[in-house]
């Protein structure tokens, strides 16, 4: 890890900055917080524009920026929400590495289930049991693993395909507001175990993302991923699992305190029954609760959808309403606008599109409160750094997954069923550290990297590829390291690995390796930055001009002006003269070393 002098001020700072609120410029007074009134031609101009990109998308360049000031605030709106104006979103599909086939549909929820199956019927995972010899199971087990660590990498190549999206999409705040939902309807690989799953409810997002929220509810409640995720195969009349209709209320719709535990239980019994197969929602007639359920008051025959309709009846405008101002604004909405937001998004039936074009052009949203004092998430710092820096697509290296998850959110890993925390738990000692690592990493790519999807992360398996290559025996090579004297394992686990029909790490071994023969690799170039190059372009005639520039293409507040004198000694020192005639030949390394001291204030983590 790199060290940072200072490192402790840097947090005390950030701290201050966030207690308050600095803004990019000084902006109109406080009256304005809470006013959902238009904000008129008058009082649109780049600045504002600049705020809107950063919140509707992922910040801009300075031409995108001018571009859209060049617009009415309404029709600059209108591009962002309903995409007036804004071109076709032709972006590529994702280019699938061929990994799945039927045979691994239905997917065994462990590996004592799937040797279990094989042994009942002879096959599992469309391998055949072995009529004799030793380890009869073990190409089951290789199967079995090959799956875990197959859709493990795809779903990282999703993560790929979607940060470049977000990077070039024509209509970024599709690519935002599928972030958003991807936050509020969390799900992990870890219990998924299916990339397509991942693939397709994230492609519910993109359809649905800005239009109906009861179309959103229902299709991301009816996704294979969701159901998977929250256990509702288990969910079946006469013994029905809360889970699902925990979370449908508790972080769906509702919040906590609006409604009880005898209303989860009811509405339980409505989404008995729901299922999948393969990537296809299914009703199992058979399993679904027909009788009279009372959710919130209300009693009959209730479906799953039904339970829908009665929880967008019930304070459900209010929290979904609050929750996106949270995101987009800033973390504390008032009652009053927390209400006046529901009424708009009851008004037009629950289309999002009206809820955001109202919050996007209210003066509230341009008010010294709301501006400058958002925490930018780890996925939200990383693609604005390259949209701003005109990255033509996410680096390889540094790895975009292994960054992110570094800064604390890997795309399809949610921590817990509640998704990322927001705000300030973005910040830690640990992780402002890791956010200046990001930094320069970006800027001076490791000549170091080694790549995580062809180099397995876990010792274990690297260890017994290498004994296996000196060879050794599979029960060698897959003893736990010191021998199996030296290891504190129970005897029971001992006994399990020296099973004579699997191993169960050379399966894990195995399963790596044939995942690494069919998941494509992650393209693995740096970020290729020309900052030289947009000097040139921009005509910057001097350290002062060029340090302007780049402050107001990467930040989102104002520095200091202490700040600023300071960026422009340290380019004048890296230059050695103030002629840039002279300087341009070496130019380009102190002006990343510019950027990556801007990238490292403490007020670069602020959007």
């Amino acid at each position: 890890m790199k060290q940072y002098s200072g490192f402790m001020i840097a947090i005390i700072a950030v701290i201050s900055i966030l207690g308050s609120r600095v803004t990019a410029q000084p902006l109109p007074a406080d009256s304005w917080s809470g006013d959902l009134t238009p904000i008129t031609q008058s009082d649109w101009d780049e600045r504002r524009a600049k705020h809107l990109l950063q919140r509707a998308g992922f910040g801009g360049t300075p031409e995108e920026i001018t571009e859209l000031s060049k617009l009415s605030p309404k029709a600059a709106v209108r591009r962002l929400v309903y995409f007036e104006g804004a071109p076709e979103d032709k972006l590529p599909p994702f280019d699938h590495s061929g990994v799945f086939d039927p045979s691994l549909d239905p997917f065994p929820p462990s590996r004592p289930a799937t040797t279990n199956l094989a042994k009942k019927n002879g096959e599992a995972l469309g391998v055949k049991v072995k009529a004799s010899g030793n380890r009869r199971l073990q190409p089951v087990v290789n199967r079995f693993f090959y799956w875990l660590r197959a859709s493990r990498l795809e779903t990282d190549r999703i993560s790929y395909w979607w940060a470049n999206r977000m990077l070039h999409s024509p209509r970024p705040l599709k690519e935002k507001m599928a972030l958003f939902w991807h936050g509020h309807f969390a799900v992990n690989e870890s219990k998924v175990r299916d990339y397509r799953k991942h693939l397709q409810l994230l492609g519910v997002f993109h359809q649905h993302g800005l239009g109906s929220f009861r179309e959103i509810l229902i299709e991301t409640s009816k996704s294979p991923a969701m159901l998977a995720f929250l256990d509702n195969g288990v969910n079946v009349k006469d013994s029905p699992n809360e889970n699902f209709a925990r979370e449908i209320m508790e972080l769906f719709t509702l919040g906590v305190g609006h409604y009880t535990e005898q209303d989860i239980r009811e509405a339980a019994r409505a989404f008995t029954g729901w299922y999948y197969k393969d990537l296809a929602f299914v009703l199992r007639e058979n399993q679904h609760d027909k009788g009279d359920k009372t959710v919130l008051g209300r009693t009959g025959n209730f479906s799953g959808e039904d339970i829908i309709d009665i929880l967008l009846d019930a304070p459900a405008a209010e929290f979904i309403s609050a929750k996106l101002y949270r995101y987009f604004v800033h973390d504390n909405p008032s009652p009053e606008v927390t209400k006046q937001l529901a009424a708009v998004l009851r008004d037009n039936n629950y289309e999002i599109a009206a809820l955001m074009e109202t919050m996007f052009l209210s003066r509230d949203f341009y008010s010294a409160k709301s501006s400058g004092n958002i925490i930018k998430s780890p996925v939200q710092l990383a693609v604005s750094s390259y949209r701003k820096l005109e990255l033509k697509r996410i680096p390889g290296v540094p790895d975009f997954n292994v960054a992110t998850r570094e800064l604390g959110q890997h795309l399809f890993n949610s921590p817990t069923v509640a998704g990322w925390a927001q705000g300030r738990a973005w910040i830690t000692p640990g992780l402002l550290i890791a956010r200046q690592n990001f930094a320069y990493d970006v800027i001076y790519p490791d000549v170091n990297f080694i790549p995580t999807d062809r180099y397995p992360d876990q010792p274990n398996i690297r260890s017994v590829s290498e004994l296996l290559a000196e060879g050794a025996s599979i029960s060698e090579a897959t003893q736990p390291p010191g021998g199996m004297e030296k290891a504190n394992m129970s005897m029971a686990s001992i006994m399990a690995d020296m099973d004579e029909d699997f191993n169960t790490r050379y399966g894990s071994y195995r399963g790596w390796q044939m995942a690494l023969e069919k998941v494509k690799p992650i393209p693995r170039h740096t970020a290729g930055m020309d900052l030289a190059q947009i000097v040139k372009r921009e005509n910057l005639q001097n350290v002062e001009q060029i340090v302007d520039h780049f402050l107001l293409r990467l930040m989102s507040v104002q520095t200091t002006t202490e700040q600023r004198q300071a960026l422009i000694d340290a380019l004048k020192e890296e230059l050695g003269t103030e002629n840039l005639e002279e300087a341009q030949s070496y130019i380009e390394d102190p002006l990343r070393k510019l950027v990556k001291q801007i990238m490292s204030l403490p007020e670069y983590q602020l959007g």
